[in-house]
């Protein structure tokens, strides 16, 4: 341990510490919080879907505001969704796979024997931490949390009496997402020149684990694309506090009252944010696809085949990013040559997509395989990207996709490529890397049993979404039954809610693994899994726990 990071007592340790490793486990246990607040809130969107006008019980006493004699107002229903949707992609998933993963694991494998800048690093975090109390503490503002979607579309969320999350809760929205850009921004940086300018003499960049390499094109993208969202944030605030018009249309009504002002686009904001929106949704995918790659080379004893192409692929993945954002907008009225150029650019993702597929594929033929917990997941990881891979080529079809947006079918495709695969990546890593982080081993029978629970389950949520997307039923609505064509779907929303519920008991599984191991799991060697990767060859943070001890 560093000169620098000698501990001084609890509170220098473990809470304002500069260490790298402690300071991804605190980016990981606070994610973990985060997640139970937007499993819970997922959980009240399915029950709703399901069984529109169900009386909530002990839930409608905990959350007064948000329901009338029981039952859900629609209106809270939105804020469910936008919260659920805000606190999983950044204050979740980002922040597991990045700063957790990423923190802890990045010196480790290029051979530095800490960040580049560990004063900043330590800032980065108490930022995002910050920033996550702000995203919860809308839900104590008076008339509720933001309700307009993830997506925050104008002028829904710049009208302060479009609906009650519109006032002080979407002002709380804005500020803790620019906090969290900020984190996000000090984070990227320090990786930045810690992976360029720290790695251990004569380490050479294609030497590197393929999870640094996605670290890499991970901070790259969110440098470059985080900007777009930042200066829209900005935009909205002055809209609706400074009197601009930057997102406000000409000739808008509310409740009956022309709005004064406008001449800005709400179609500017959707620009802003898709700039962002889809370079994010690779920001938590590489990671994730890197973690498989080194679990591939593990776990079959030979290095992933084609290394190199595999870099490369990352890269154009990274680069297209920033070509495809238009296919979001599709039914904005965006010309039609636009909408094919996009549908070109986004099939041509595909390609290397398609060049990672195959060189897992190769890695894994006639190899033999050891299915310990994180190699299962691992291949959870490659179901999910080649299952949601093929539904996201439909929807970068400009013909299909209009047919298709704003439906349920969109949906599934958005939570098994880009959430569940992320979800997967982090249970992928705790297992494979928490002999790392705290010296012993999560027990392998509970770890298999998440497993199989959470994968037969989560394809039982989110695949059924393609089919009902099929058939006609859209998203973000109250409830669906109030149209003829959906009501023969009520007893498929059903199925779909009961495997929501199968799949959140699931995770009591590991949770139960999680804090059991790290009070009592078996000791672990400092490289159990017979990795050759510098990370483990350097050891863990941790101290062994001795046979006795465990």
């Amino acid at each position: 341990m560093n000169a620098s990071h000698e501990p001084r007592g609890f509170w220098s340790r473990y809470v304002f510490s500069l260490d790298h490793r402690v300071i991804g486990l605190q980016y990981l246990f606070t994610a973990m919080a985060m997640a139970l607040v937007g499993g819970a809130l997922a959980l009240l969107v399915r029950v709703q879907l399901a069984w529109p006008g169900h009386e909530y019980g002990f839930v409608s006493k905990l959350l007064p505001g948000g329901f009338e004699e029981g039952v859900m107002k629609p209106e809270f229903y939105a804020a469910l969704f936008t919260m659920h949707g805000t606190i999983m992609i950044f204050f979740v998933l980002s922040a597991a796979l990045i700063g957790g993963f990423g923190n802890y694991l990045i010196p480790l494998q290029v051979g530095a024997p800490d960040m580049a800048f560990p004063r900043l690093n330590a800032l980065s975090y108490w930022i995002y931490a910050l920033s996550s109390l702000v995203m919860l503490a809308s839900f104590a503002a008076p008339l509720g949390p933001s309700a307009s979607g993830w997506t925050a579309y104008p002028p829904l969320s710049l009208l302060k009496g479009a609906l009650p999350g519109s006032a002080l809760g979407q002002d709380l929205w804005l500020v803790s997402m620019a906090l969290f850009i900020v984190s996000f921004t000090l984070g990227g940086l320090n990786f930045l020149a810690t992976i360029v300018s720290l790695r251990r003499p004569g380490l050479a960049m294609m030497d590197l684990p393929l999870f640094t390499w996605s670290m890499l094109y991970a901070a790259i993208l969110g440098l470059l694309a985080f900007p777009s969202l930042t200066a829209g944030a900005v935009m909205l605030l002055l809209d609706r506090h400074a009197g601009t018009s930057f997102f406000l249309p000409a000739g808008l009504v509310l409740s009956g009252e022309a709005v004064s002002g406008g001449g800005g686009s709400p179609l500017l904001w959707q620009h802003l944010f898709w700039f962002l929106g889809h370079p994010e949704v690779y920001i938590l995918m590489l990671p994730s696809l890197g973690i498989t790659s080194d679990l591939f080379t593990v776990f079959t004893g030979r290095r992933v085949f084609g290394y190199p192409s595999m870099v490369l692929a990352m890269g154009f993945i990274s680069g297209m990013s920033f070509l495809v954002w238009g296919h979001h907008m599709f039914v904005s009225g965006m010309s039609p040559f636009l909408g094919s150029a996009f549908a070109v650019t986004t099939t041509l993702i595909a390609v290397p997509s398609g060049v990672k597929v195959f060189n897992w594929i190769f890695s894994l033929w006639n190899r033999p395989l050891r299915l310990t917990t994180p190699m299962l997941w691992g291949l959870g990881i490659f179901s999910l990207f080649v299952t949601g891979g093929l539904s996201g080529i439909w929807l970068g079809q400009t013909q299909i996709d209009i047919q298709l947006h704003d439906t349920a079918f969109v949906v599934g495709h958005f939570h098994i490529i880009m959430a569940g695969a992320a979800l997967f990546g982090i249970f992928a890593g705790v297992h494979y890397w928490f002999p790392l982080f705290f010296g012993r081993l999560m027990n392998e029978s509970l770890g298999v049993a998440h497993f199989i629970l959470t994968f037969v389950c989560y394809y039982a949520t989110f695949f059924p979404m393609h089919l009902l997307g099929l058939r006609g039923q859209v998203r973000r609505v109250y409830d669906p039954y109030q149209y003829e064509l959906l009501k023969p779907l009520e007893s498929m929303n059903a199925f779909v809610t009961w495997a929501a519920v199968a799949l959140a008991a699931a995770q009591l599984l590991f949770f139960w693994n999680f804090f059991a191991s790290l009070r009592s799991g078996r000791a672990a060697s400092l490289n159990p899994w017979g990795a050759e990767s510098l990370g483990w060859s350097r050891g863990s943070s941790q101290a062994p726990v001795s046979e006795g001890e465990a």
